[in-house]
């Protein structure tokens, strides 16, 4: 196989899930300033992130092992077009429960992100696992660049959101149509008839991941998922306002952050960090990031004025931008091809649950407490990550292996 025709297919997946992404960096900063125009206190739109959180987590396992049994394809296009459904419900809320229903709809779908992640894994081989997902963060990094722009844009400065919102469904839509045209499917027939059999004799309940997660020895390693979804979260939903509140940022100065944040994630994961594990290693790697991670929520801490707030950001975000990939390709290289879509479902629902530990805890300390005291949390939850990153991974590393169950 040429080089072309090996990269194609990784190519456009690449392309689906940035339109996809794009989509999702148009509502989500504007979703802090969208929800108070309804009556949202700053708790609320911590429950509003926790909504779609509790919904992805309780429903990413079941996605993750439809796609074994249906194929990755036909059910990557069902939750693009979920998503497509959910921004057109947000764009017409005009009530405070239709954006909690508008986002519980949206989780309940979310099952883009790890469908992907599994394909991409189908389309790669161990070695170039990281670097492979590493696309897959790029892709959320250009979201990030292009989606909050048109959403500040699109918005500007007459306080409608319906028109963003209605063009991040039509990304989504998008994104349907050309995953529909141009993807192909990664699962054989046969695979896809021997996870319908063990769905027959091992049928899905709630809390399976559990057991899977323990039969494979696997459960220790998905909760840095947790961990790391969990800080990352409570950042998100802290920069808007925290921004907002001590420097009077507006939207579309927040979607600049972001912007300016996700072309620094684009470029880290969308070539960079390939570069970066070939010589060092991947364990190392993530080590190190995450000491720029602990040092940057440090400096929000005590961070104050026009250029510490953003720096503390981006000192942070940089850490962890290394970091996901690095996890996912892991994670990917702990179960065989027939349990890959179920063990991303897992991971995808042990992040799940860290966006919704992570802004309730962190929105009742802001609330209560302000916001140093909510960035102090964040330090103390990441040293259980460095803590894992430093004693344990080396070993889970050395002792690497593909679980067949």
């Amino acid at each position: 196989m040429s080089s072309t025709r090996k990269h194609l297919p990784i190519f456009l997946l690449f392309c689906v899930a940035l339109l996809d992404l794009i989509g999702f960096g148009i509502v989500i900063p504007i979703l802090p300033f969208l929800s108070p125009t309804l009556g949202a206190t700053k708790f609320d739109i911590a429950l509003i992130i926790v909504v779609y959180a509790v919904c992805s987590g309780a429903m990413s396992p079941f996605w993750g092992r439809l796609s074994d049994r249906w194929g990755r394809k036909r059910t990557l296009m069902l939750c693009l077009l979920g998503a497509a459904v959910s921004y057109i419900a947000l764009a017409f809320a005009h009530a405070l429960w239709m954006i909690f229903a508008a986002r519980a709809f949206a989780g309940l779908m979310a099952g883009n992100l790890p469908v992907a992640a599994a394909m991409m894994a189908d389309l790669t081989s161990l070695e170039n696992r990281a670097s492979a997902m590493g696309k897959l963060g790029a892709a959320f990094g250009l979201g990030l660049v292009v989606g909050p722009f048109l959403g500040g844009l699109l918005s500007g400065d007459t306080g409608s959101f319906v028109l963003p919102c209605l063009v991040a469904a039509a990304m989504s839509l998008l994104a349907l149509g050309a995953a529909g045209l141009f993807l192909q499917e990664t699962v054989s027939a046969q695979a896809q008839a021997q996870a319908e059999h063990r769905r027959r004799s091992e049928p899905y309940r709630f809390g399976s991941s559990i057991v899977f997660l323990r039969r494979t020895q696997n459960l220790r390693f998905v909760s840095q998922f947790t961990t790391h979804s969990a800080v990352i979260s409570s950042i998100t939903y802290l920069l808007p306002i925290w921004t907002a509140d001590s420097l009077g940022y507006t939207p579309k100065e927040v979607g600049m952050v972001l912007g300016i944040q996700g072309l620094i994630m684009a470029i880290i994961q969308g070539g960079l960090i390939g570069r970066l594990i070939d010589r060092f290693g991947e364990i190392p790697l993530m080590r190190t990031a995450l000491l720029a991670l602990v040092f940057g929520l440090c400096l929000a801490v005590v961070a104050s004025g026009h250029v510490a707030i953003p720096l503390a950001f981006f000192i942070a975000m940089t850490g962890a931008n290394f970091c996901f990939p690095i996890l996912n390709s892991l994670a990917s290289k702990r179960a065989d091809a027939k349990h890959r879509g179920q063990m991303m479902g897992a991971t995808g629902s042990a992040s799940a649950w860290g966006r919704v530990v992570g802004p309730l805890v962190v929105g009742f300390t802001v609330t209560h407490y302000g916001y140093p005291a909510a960035w102090a949390v964040l330090v103390v939850a990441s040293l259980y990550y460095v803590h894992w990153a430093y004693r344990v991974a080396q070993v889970d590393s050395e002792s690497l292996r593909i679980n067949n169950v």
